[in-house]
């Protein structure tokens, strides 16, 4: 891999970091705003259908999923720097096959440990 194509890749890989802390840090505002309606007792945040509190349940469940996606994401972006910054010759290899990932790869998914 070439020094150019690391500066994108490692580009590509900041860019990712922010955009999916900033989501995350959507998520946990939106979380901890639920909590402060509920401590104060805030009757109008209380659903007058059991259809109405089952679709709430059922967003916040799959909010909690996609935070634990994303988390999981931040883990393998944080990683990916890691590798990069202190063994940047072995950057991009297959950690099945040994062999370079294709760069191409490498720019869709920045993170990838694998052809």
């Amino acid at each position: 891999m070439t020094r150019d194509q690391r500066n994108t890749i490692e580009a590509r890989l900041l860019q990712e970091r922010e955009q999916i802390t900033k989501l995350l840090g959507r998520y946990a505002e939106q979380h901890e705003e639920e909590d402060e309606q509920e401590q104060s007792g805030d009757v109008t945040k209380m659903p007058l259908h059991m259809a109405d509190q089952g679709t709430d349940t059922m967003q916040q469940e799959l909010d909690a999923v996609m935070a634990d996606r994303e988390t999981a994401t931040l883990a393998e972006i944080d990683a990916a720097l890691e590798r990069l910054y202190h063994d940047a010759d072995h950057f991009g290899i297959c950690e099945r096959t040994g062999k370079a990932i294709p760069f191409a790869r490498l720019e869709i998914v920045p993170w990838a440990r694998t052809c």
